[in-house]
């Protein structure tokens, strides 16, 4: 027996009477929506569930301007999703039909289109039978192929999915890239030079005229609206000349241009006055195509799908997040997304995709965090008369962002759960100094640690900084007091290192003599175990897979974790990206370090900037010349590292030494020229960006980066870092490529700040998170609406999000249940490594 609420009889009874009528939206009086104020009312009085309220207010709203086939698709399904949740026996609208999608060849190109002929509808050849999914809230039937829409054929298929459009979740989350505005309608006799406008008018005469001798053509006709006519003119579209004829009603949009004195639109996007307006009379989106895939051809297929499935989509976030966060439904977003009523809501349908996106990699990161929060670790402690001793053995005084760090460090030890912290900090900011304080409160248990750097040179110059600073090793530069492990049990492990030493290492890190070893991928490459290992240091960890990082973090059981960089991270990547770490930024450099001195200048001025060099060189320093290209390239304009290092070692410099060092040689060859120019072989290193990373010259005082304006900022400053390390005065010189970029705004700001947290943000904004992530996981990086510069909405996703992990962390109940399904299905257990 069926029971049934009064508001949803109400409700049927609408429904039924738009069915009779064909869907044309007077079954109100001044239309559907019209019953919404009301209805509202006696259905909370019912008790209906406010889901299924929103649910029918959120589409009904947009039903006036849907066509009468999408009218009944949605009333269709508001109805099942109504009798799903509230009645016993569910009763359909009477005269609806389940809507279904046909597998259909295409019979003619994507890119005609016939205004004049009548809109089709989908064919019924296939059934596709839409299930709401438990773990998406979208209907299962999304999972299909895009072959299943009129229109894409085995051809097609193939074309899409160069744009990586296999199903029909992939067109509906397929978003524009940019819009049209053609929602301005005018009479003609009130149209002006260059607005871009829409006109509603009727077809009085087509013609085609042949140009440059036949191989061109153009199509001309005049419409009229009873103010005025116009012209529009298509250029090589012979084919319009069948499809438009007198006397029919059509709607224009596009640019006004002037040919004679006379108003004109040329290449106007058309479509017949009775169909439903896709390209014109709105706010057209705009997609990103692929070659054989026109726009008109795509939006129509984009478009069945969001009208017929958007309006079926199950919102995952619960209404409480909604309304405190100030959110549209999720199938109003994907709707507006597509087919903005207006730039407000087109606005608001960003904001609640962007929410989406920042609020799951929020949830998924907090989930990660708790996880390893939740494990045990070992205990280190030390009392205040050993750090007195530690201290007592530096040769200077630690700064007080240093001291900060240290005491981030000393406190994750002690708290008995696995420490999983980022260092970051500028190039000689002293980190290694806090990673080496860590390692000497490890070993003074008896614990092992280890470090691994990304390349061989910066893994020999940890170990050296480490012998000296633990072992108490002497240098030319310092001396250190007792020691707190012995030189014999700090290892260094590179590709290079002979299999007969690897092996003894692998000895004594197996049996526990050896207490620290240092190295590269090595370290997880050979067959390396670890008697007990407790802490793990990561050097510029960006350079590292997510992978490579589990694989060494699985050689110890709940080891504390550092990763170290010195690329400053802006505040909205740190937030998002490095959400599941504990971050210590050491912001200080060491008392006496000068700023380098940067200058930018012209090409044509590039004898000054050798002037400077050959001076440094006289004073005993050192120096880089740093190029974007390894060799020449004819479709490039920038100067290479192997052309230019002949022609300055001939021409220029030729009682100068000069080494080479670029990417494409073998990495034993560029760690013999880093080695010879750090021991003082060469007066000058021609480079390219592989010295980003990894050089430790205290002696260079000069850089010249050539094709600077090819660089991005957080490159260019860790590459002016390579200089300036020791006590004297440092210059780099930006050489642009050509002169035009030499007021670009990027460089104009190395110049004026070594901020490299200014720096970075900047950096962000113009080239994206790429150049800070590295290897991390890719999916940080593929926000579709996103702004990952937008620290507003980050922190509001992220306040949000820590506020539901405070009250429900495992994000149990009915309401809730969606989102716990999604995040299951995104992220994994907790049990891989998260830094």
């Amino acid at each position: 027996m069926n029971s049934m609420k009064p508001s949803l009889e109400k409700l049927q009874k609408f429904f039924n009477l738009e069915a009779e009528r064909g869907y044309d939206n007077n079954a109100v009086m001044g239309g559907l929506d019209r019953m919404l104020e009301h209805w509202e009312t006696e259905a909370r009085t019912d008790e209906l569930s406010e889901d299924i309220i929103n649910a029918v207010t959120s589409r009904i709203r947009d039903y006036s301007r849907l066509s009468s086939a999408s009218r009944a698709e949605v009333l269709d399904g508001i109805w099942k999703r109504v009798t799903e949740s509230e009645v016993e026996s569910p009763q359909a609208p009477e005269n609806s039909s389940e809507v279904t999608i046909a597998i259909e060849e295409e019979t003619s190109p994507p890119e005609v289109e016939d205004p004049s002929l009548p809109p089709t509808q989908p064919a019924i050849s296939q059934e596709i039978t839409p299930k709401i999914s438990p773990a998406a809230g979208e209907p299962a039937a999304l999972d299909a192929p895009v072959t299943v829409l009129r229109g894409i054929g085995k051809n097609n298929a193939k074309t899409l999915e160069r744009l990586e459009l296999r199903t029909l979740r992939d067109l509906l989350y397929y978003l524009p890239r940019r819009y049209d505005d053609y929602s301005l309608l005018k009479p003609i006799n009130r149209l002006e030079y260059g607005e871009v406008v829409t006109v509603i008018g009727t077809i009085q005469s087509v013609n085609l005229r042949k140009l440059s001798g036949g191989k061109r053509t153009l199509v001309e006709a005049v419409i009229s609206d009873g103010s005025g006519s116009i012209k529009l003119s298509w250029f090589n579209q012979p084919w319009r000349v069948k499809t438009l004829r007198p006397e029919i009603q059509v709607v224009a949009s596009g640019k006004i241009d002037q040919y004679l004195g006379r108003l004109v639109m040329n290449q106007p996007e058309l479509e017949l006055m009775d169909r439903t307006q896709l390209h014109t009379n709105r706010i057209v989106p705009v997609y990103p195509l692929t070659s054989d895939v026109k726009q008109r051809w795509l939006r129509r297929q984009i478009n069945q799908v969001v009208v017929h499935y958007a309006p079926k989509i199950v919102d995952p976030l619960p209404e409480e997040i909604r309304q405190s966060a100030d959110l549209i439904d999720l199938d109003r977003a994907l709707l507006q997304i597509h087919a903005p009523d207006s730039w407000d809501d087109l606005r608001a349908a960003r904001d609640r995709l962007a929410f989406d996106e920042i609020f799951h990699l929020q949830l998924g990161l907090m989930r990660q965090k708790i996880t390893w929060q939740e494990r045990t670790a070992r205990q280190f402690t030390a009392d205040e008369e050993w750090f007195k001793g530690q201290f007592s053995r530096l040769p200077f005084q630690l700064t007080h962002a240093q001291v900060q760090a240290l005491s981030d460090i000393v406190a994750d030890l002690a708290s008995g759960h696995p420490m999983n912290r980022l260092i970051q900090g500028d190039v000689g900011s002293g980190k290694t100094v806090i990673a080496g304080l860590a390692i000497a409160m490890v070993t003074k248990y008896g614990a092992q640690s280890v470090i691994m750097a990304p390349t061989s040179i910066l893994a020999e110059q940890h170990y050296k900084t480490l012998l000296h600073s633990l072992a108490g090793v002497p240098n030319s530069h310092r001396t250190y007091g007792p020691p707190s492990l012995r030189a014999d049990q700090i290892r260094l492990m590179l590709g290079a290192t002979p299999e007969s030493e690897k092996n003894e290492i692998r000895a004594g890190l197996d049996s526990g003599n050896i207490k620290l070893v240092i190295g590269t991928h090595a370290l997880i490459e050979d067959p390396v175990s670890f008697a007990d290992l407790q802490l793990i240091i990561i050097d510029e960890q960006h350079r590292f897979g997510v992978n490579q990082r589990a694989l060494l973090r699985a050689k110890g059981e709940n080891p504390h974790l550092i990763v170290m960089t010195a690329t400053p991270i802006p505040r909205s990547l740190a937030l998002t990206v490095y959400g599941d770490l504990d971050i210590t930024v050491i912001d200080e450099m060491p008392p006496g370090r000068k700023q380098v001195t940067t200058q930018i200048i012209q090409p044509t001025w590039r004898e000054r900037a050798y002037l400077l060099v050959q001076k440094q060189v006289e004073q005993g320093h050192q120096g880089f010349i740093i190029y974007p290209l390894v060799e020449e390239s004819p479709s490039i304009d920038a100067k290479a590292a192997v052309e230019e290092h002949a022609r300055l070692q001939s021409e220029i410099f030729p009682d100068l030494r000069l080494g080479l060092l670029h990417g494409r040689l073998p990495p034993d060859e560029k760690e013999a020229v880093m080695s010879a120019f750090r021991d003082g072989e060469y007066d000058l290193l021609v480079s390219t960006l592989v010295v980003e990373v990894g050089v430790d010259i205290p002696n260079a005082t000069v850089m010249i980066i050539e094709g600077a304006n090819r660089f991005g900022l957080a490159q260019l400053h860790q590459l002016r870092g390579r200089v300036g390390r020791g006590a004297d005065q440092a210059y780099c010189i930006l050489i642009p490529s050509i002169p035009d970029e030499l007021e670009n705004e990027r460089l104009l700001v190395m110049s004026e700040t070594d901020d490299g947290f200014l720096l970075a943000e900047r950096d962000l904004e113009q080239r994206g998170p790429g150049e800070f992530l590295g290897t991390r996981q890719s999916g940080y990086t593929e926000l579709k609406v996103a702004n990952i510069t937008n620290v507003r909405l980050i922190e509001k996703a992220r306040r949000q999000a820590r506020k539901l992990f405070e009250v429900n962390p495992d994000l149990r109940g009915e309401d809730y249940q969606l989102l716990a399904d999604f995040l299951q299905q995104s992220w994994s257990t907790g049990q891989s490594d998260i830094s």
